[in-house]
């Protein structure tokens, strides 16, 4: 079975053609439970994300602040699996149609195995991965299975990264580039900072993939800022903590995600 990328690209595609960013969420699989993470997910699309990344719980999230920390502990604990990421995967897909991504850290892929984790990612409907930690001139072998079975490879940017390495990731990368808009660890922000609007423009600069903003937006106003430079706007932790401020209460923390999904559904589409 092939993957999603092309659902993943031709949603990119909608939006800049409605003359919007995309809404992208994030959101672990397992937290609070499997069942919940994949109800989570659905809310938030209901909500009107456009795209959904399902974060692959880690025991050592290096990207990740102390919000997406808790909620990975929290599923860590609760003994979550890769097969439950590709079964919240392919719930989320099926009930929506919209593309889902998966965002993971290399390890638990190395140890899986790259053809089977591809393989079952494709058949649970996945639209491709989000790898943060893997190093582009070592992920040739990867991007062999991703590209036979239909899966994007987004790779992650900073401020910090030369034109030379924008111009490489770019080449390498599909779907689109993760634009990290600050130096350091996911969380909410008071404000994103003019350094994501030059990074934009210089990835846009070294290549021709569609450029999406994470790390910080929290609210409509940011994703409004944040929508006026990038083709799609990324939110995790504020996803997170409305579950997390819910205190066990499964459908005021639907509610919420929900509820938030929509207030940054208006806050992309760059009206004044």
């Amino acid at each position: 079975m092939t993957g999603n990328i092309q659902l993943l690209g031709d949603t990119l595609a909608k939006a800049k053609a409605e003359d919007r960013a995309a809404l992208i969420a994030y959101l672990p699989a397992g937290f609070p439970t499997v069942d919940g993470g994949i109800a989570a997910i659905k809310a938030v699309f209901d909500g009107g994300a456009d795209i959904v990344e399902v974060g692959l719980p880690h025991s050592d999230p290096v990207l990740d602040g102390p919000v997406i920390q808790t909620a990975d502990d929290i599923a860590l604990r609760g003994g979550v699996r890769i097969a439950d990421v590709m079964r919240t995967v392919k719930e989320a897909y099926g009930a929506t149609g919209k593309p889902v991504l998966v965002m993971t850290y290399w390890n638990p892929i190395d140890r899986y195995g790259i053809e089977r984790f591809t393989e079952e990612l494709a058949a649970a409907g996945g639209a491709g991965c989000i790898l943060p930690d893997l190093p582009v001139q070592e992920s040739a072998v990867w991007r062999e299975h991703a590209t036979r079975h239909g899966l994007a490879t987004i790779f992650v940017v900073a401020p910090s990264s030369k034109d030379e390495r924008l111009a490489t990731i770019t080449a390498a990368g599909s779907g689109f580039v993760y634009a990290a808009s600050l130096m350091g660890v996911t969380g909410t922000r008071e404000s994103v900072g003019e350094q994501a609007a030059d990074l934009v423009r210089r990835t846009r600069a070294a290549g021709d993939l569609p450029v999406c903003v994470g790390l910080g937006v929290s609210n409509a106003a940011q994703a409004k800022e944040v929508a006026a430079f990038a083709d799609g706007v990324i939110v995790g932790s504020a996803f997170v903590k409305r579950i997390l401020d819910a205190d066990g209460d499964e459908q005021a923390g639907l509610g919420a995600v929900r509820e938030l999904a929509g207030e940054l559904a208006e806050g992309v589409r760059r009206s004044s």
